[in-house]
């Protein structure tokens, strides 16, 4: 995996430790449609590899039942532009049996080499955090080096930043999130360990929302104007030029 390298204009967001406004961003793409019917989006992944953290692919709900010949292309194309790919795997806030996580997992590293894993609707209570302990590092252990991100789109109890590489503590649409505040135990983590997703953005706003994000400290993020991730972000070209260019600084 790569390096995973304020706005106090509205007085809203809660204060990160000193340095939080110069986190340099990059970005963290929650998954397109299927590359059957979104090529273009899959396309510009392998085109903008420095602004990518990375991408999450989701087959069928999952990796699928036999492997995809489409995913398979898409999946090559990035690895060949050094993008990283997250298999995606749905923790159903923790319902999900155990056996049927892992049974996917392999096929995501058999099928398509991913580089770690995508755990959505993931739980955020103290009570479910040694299930998602389980499942992570049972992950780990099969796949040495594997980057592991719980996605719970809250910000969930303290222990579960130790569960894996990074967390999702924000996931829903703008409107919430320029008025969103973060929790005080983040201050204890470098930004690299946080990501926020947030749709609805309007591209006058999108200057706003980068600066909401460093100041609260996550350095990987995904913004778009739609009011889903399935699409490309009509100002997708503006957005990767401005993160590449910090990132090559």
């Amino acid at each position: 995996m790569p390096d995973l390298k304020s706005d106090g204009a509205h007085g809203l967001h809660a204060l990160r430790a000193p340095g939080a406004g110069d986190v340099r961003l990059g970005l963290g793409v929650p998954g397109y449609a299927h590359p059957l019917v979104a090529p273009l989006e899959w396309g510009e992944l392998s085109r903008a590899p420095r602004a990518l953290h990375w991408s999450v692919l989701n087959v069928s709900d999952g990796p699928g039942v036999r492997p995809d010949p489409h995913c398979l292309q898409a999946a090559g194309s990035l690895r060949s532009a050094r993008v990283p790919l997250l298999g995606h795997l749905d923790l159903r806030w923790g319902r999900r049996p155990f056996g049927e996580l892992i049974t996917e997992a392999h096929r995501f590293l058999e099928w398509y080499r991913v580089d770690g894993f995508y755990l959505d609707r993931c739980p955020a209570e103290r009570a479910l955090l040694p299930v998602v302990r389980r499942t992570s590092s049972t992950l780990k252990a099969l796949a040495p080096g594997a980057h592991i991100v719980l996605a719970p789109g809250t910000h969930p109890y303290p222990g579960y930043a130790e569960a894996a590489d990074q967390l999702v503590t924000f996931a829903g649409p703008w409107t919430e999130y320029r008025w969103s505040q973060v929790a005080e135990w983040t201050a204890e983590y470098p930004a690299e360990k946080f990501v926020h997703q947030v749709h609805g953005v309007p591209r006058p706003h999108l200057e706003e929302a980068m600066r909401v994000a460093r100041w609260q400290g996550a350095a990987t993020v995904f913004f778009t104007d739609h009011r889903g991730w399935e699409a490309l972000p009509a100002y997708w070209d503006e957005i990767v030029s401005r993160i590449g260019r910090h990132v090559s600084e």
